[in-house]
C-alpha cells in the first residue's frame, strides 16, 4: 500500500470515527478534528458519499453566514458492531449499527468470572448464538468489543485475572477464531470513562475521574481528554486503597481494600444481614424474588426510597467518598462522574458523597471539582465496548 492510499484510509477512519462519536458535523469541524486541509477532508466525505456510508443531513444553525451543510452516518447502512458488557457475574450483549441505535434486545448470560464452574466455551456459545439469532450477516459485522473485570491489558489482548486460554495464545485472539470476527477487549471501568467521555457527563471536559459503582468498584481516569492507563496499563485500581475499616477479604486476596465496604454486592448483603437481624423493610419481599440478583433488587428499593435501602446506601457511598477525597487531593480533577450500574441509585448517591468531601478534603481544592451523575447508566460500558471495534476498524 503507497503512503497516499494509507494516508487516505486512516483519514476515512478518523471521519466516520468521528461522525461516530459526534453524530452531526460539518466539514469544517471534520477539518478540525483531524488535522487535515478542507479540500482533502471534503474528498474523502464525498467518496464515503458514494459508498453510502455517509448522508448529507442539512445545515447547521445560521450564525451570521452562510449555512454550512452538515453530515452523518447513513442509519440505513447495513454495518454492525457487536457489544458486550461482562461483569463478575453476568454478561450482557447487544448489537448497534453505526448511528448507535441497539438493533438487537439486550441478551443477558450468567456467567460467574470467579467460579471454578467458569468455562469460556459458555461465553463463545452465548456470543455466536446471540449472533446467529440476530439474522445478521457475519460479512456486515465490523467486530465484537468486550469490556471486562480484572487486569486487562488491552493492547496485548488479556486479562490477567479472567479466563486464562492456553500458552501461546491470548484471550483476545482465542476469541477471534472462535467467532470468527475480529475481536478487542478492554478493562470494564476504563470502558465507562471512555463512554462518558464521549457520549455522556464528561464529553468536551479534560480532567475527569469516572467512578464505576457495579459489582465491584472501579475507576477511570480521564487526563488532559485521554484515558490515561498508567506505565503498565493498570491505573486506576481504585477499589483496592486500603481504606475499609473491616477486616474483611477482598477478591485480591488482601485486607482492608475499599472495596469490601462500597460495591453493590456488598451493600446487598449488608441489606439481607440487616433483615435478618429484623429490620422491616420492602426487600424481604423482594429478595424472595430469585429472578434477580439481590443487588438489583436492592437499587430498586433505593429508588422506591426504602429507608433500610438508603442506609446500607448512604454508609457504603460515604466510605466511597473517602475514596474520592482522596482523588480530589491527588489529581485535582475539574469533574468526577458516578457512572456504572449503581449509579441508577440517582439523586441518592450524592449526600453521602457531598458529606465525605466536605470532612475529607481542604475545602479551597474540593470547590473546584463537581460531582456529575451519570445518564448512561449500566449502558456505558456496552456503548464503550461497541466502541473498541470502531476505533480499530479502517473501514477498508
Amino acid at each position: 500500500m503507497s503512503v497516499i492510499v494509507e494516508k487516505n484510509q486512516r483519514l476515512r477512519a478518523g471521519v466516520i470515527k468521528h461522525l461516530y462519536y459526534k453524530k452531526s458535523l460539518s466539514l469544517t469541524d471534520l477539518s478540525k478534528l483531524t488535522q487535515k486541509s478542507l479540500p482533502l477532508v471534503t474528498a474523502v466525505v464525498n467518496g464515503l458519499i458514494a459508498e453510502g456510508y455517509i448522508i448529507e443531513e442539512g445545515y447547521a444553525p445560521s450564525t451570521g453566514g452562510r449555512r454550512a451543510a452538515m453530515f452523518l452516518i447513513n442509519p440505513n447502512l447495513q454495518k454492525y458492531i457487536v457489544a458486550i458488557a461482562m461483569d463478575q457475574l453476568t454478561s450482557r450483549l447487544t448489537i448497534y449499527n453505526l448511528s448507535r441505535k441497539m438493533v438487537t434486545p439486550i441478551q443477558t448470560l450468567e456467567f460467574e468470572l470467579s467460579s471454578k464452574e467458569c468455562n469460556i466455551g459458555d461465553l463463545v456459545n452465548f456470543i455466536n448464538s446471540s449472533i446467529d439469532q440476530s439474522k445478521i450477516n457475519r460479512t456486515d459485522i465490523l467486530g465484537v468489543g468486550i469490556g471486562m473485570p480484572g487486569f486487562v491489558n488491552a493492547d496485548e489482548g488479556i486479562n490477567h485475572s479472567f479466563l486464562k486460554v492456553n500458552e501461546g495464545i491470548t484471550l483476545q485472539q482465542y476469541l477471534s477464531s472462535e467467532i470468527n470476527l475480529p475481536v478487542h477487549i478492554d478493562n470494564d471501568s476504563s470502558l465507562i470513562a471512555m463512554a462518558e467521555l464521549n457520549f455522556g457527563e464528561a464529553a468536551n471536559l479534560k480532567d475527569v475521574m469516572v467512578v464505576n459503582i457495579g459489582w465491584g468498584t472501579g475507576l477511570g481516569i480521564i487526563v488532559n481528554g485521554k484515558l490515561y492507563r498508567g506505565s503498565g496499563g493498570n491505573a486506576g485500581e481504585f477499589s483496592h486503597i486500603p481504606l475499609s475499616d473491616s477486616d474483611n477479604l477482598c477478591s485480591c486476596g488482601r485486607r482492608g481494600c475499599l472495596e469490601v465496604d462500597t460495591s453493590l454486592l456488598v451493600m446487598a448483603k449488608r441489606a439481607e444481614e440487616a433483615i435478618a437481624a429484623g429490620a422491616e423493610s420492602s426487600m424481604k419481599k423482594l429478595f424472595k424474588d430469585k429472578s434477580k440478583h439481590p443487588a438489583d433488587h436492592f437499587l430498586h428499593a433505593v429508588s422506591e426510597q426504602d429507608p433500610v435501602a438508603i442506609s446500607v446506601l448512604a454508609k457504603a457511598i460515604f466510605q466511597l467518598g473517602k475514596g474520592v477525597a482522596t482523588l480530589i487531593h491527588l489529581l485535582n480533577p475539574e469533574c468526577i462522574v458516578l457512572s456504572g450500574r449503581g449509579a441508577k441509585a440517582g439523586k441518592m448517591l450524592l449526600p453521602p458523597i457531598q458529606q465525605a468531601i466536605h470532612e475529607f478534603c481542604i475545602p479551597r481544592i474540593a470547590e473546584q471539582t463537581e460531582i456529575k451523575l451519570s445518564t448512561l447508566t449500566d449502558e456505558a460500558e456496552l456503548l464503550a465496548a461497541g466502541s473498541l471495534t470502531i476505533e480499530h476498524n479502517q473501514f477498508d
